[in-house]
């Protein structure tokens, strides 16, 4: 499904947002704080767009994904980014590789959330940091009414008049509202053993960051 809209997925994304999605990886890339000389694992990183920012902050990124097409739209893109075919929950890296994790707006799509959350501590060294922002629930009740009812009226006309695959995106009104709010992902994530586990809401709670840390050994 995901191969079939890679060519323009971040059109679309950027349209089904209105522009949103641009602010909410910023704030991603805010709060991975990639530094010169680190490793950052950036998972469902479809095309390599999301990992460019830690590229530019002088990290090593490796940009992540199970869609063989959105990785050969990446590569034609950006040749140069290491990008790595993978599966969240069987990650094809080594123990304690990297100073940070995020995903973003790729969780969702992972079956076996917990298991993928406890992969990406097992890869993550001691004291290291995760970042997910995925979609969640609004916090303020008129404005999520309005916001289900976008999502699954709204949304598919949008995109079948923008995107090369609509059923895709029909599938992604459903999986938001299906997806857990913000204290029930955090608990998944502190299950799985991370630490310091917070959350921020942003857009009114459309979108939540949530932070972790592996806890030293």
């Amino acid at each position: 499904m995901f191969d079939d809209v890679a060519a323009n997925y971040d059109l679309t994304n950027d349209v089904l947002s209105l522009g949103q999605d641009r602010r909410w990886r910023k704030q991603v890339t805010a709060a991975v704080d990639a530094r010169p000389g680190e490793t950052v694992l950036d998972l469902a990183a479809g095309t390599g767009t999301s990992s460019l920012p830690f590229a530019d902050a002088g990290a090593y990124v490796v940009p992540c994904d199970f869609s063989l097409g959105m990785l050969r739209e990446g590569k034609e893109r950006n040749s140069w980014l290491p990008l790595t075919a993978g599966d969240a929950t069987r990650l094809p890296f080594r123990d304690g590789v990297f100073d940070a994790v995020t995903i973003s707006f790729g969780l969702r799509n992972v079956r076996e959330t917990e298991q993928a959350l406890r992969e990406m501590l097992r890869v993550t060294k001691p004291g290291g940091r995760m970042v997910i922002c995925e979609f969640s629930r609004p916090t303020w009740a008129p404005f999520r009414t309005v916001y289900e009812e976008y999502l699954m009226r709204a949304l598919p006309p949008v995109a079948r008049a923008v995107s090369s695959n609509p059923d895709a995106y029909i599938y992604l009104a459903e999986s938001i509202s299906a997806w857990p709010d913000q204290p029930e992902l955090a608990a998944l994530v502190q299950r799985a053993g991370w630490s310091k586990v917070a959350w921020r809401n942003l857009s009114g709670g459309v979108v939540a960051l949530h932070r972790a840390t592996r806890p030293k050994d």
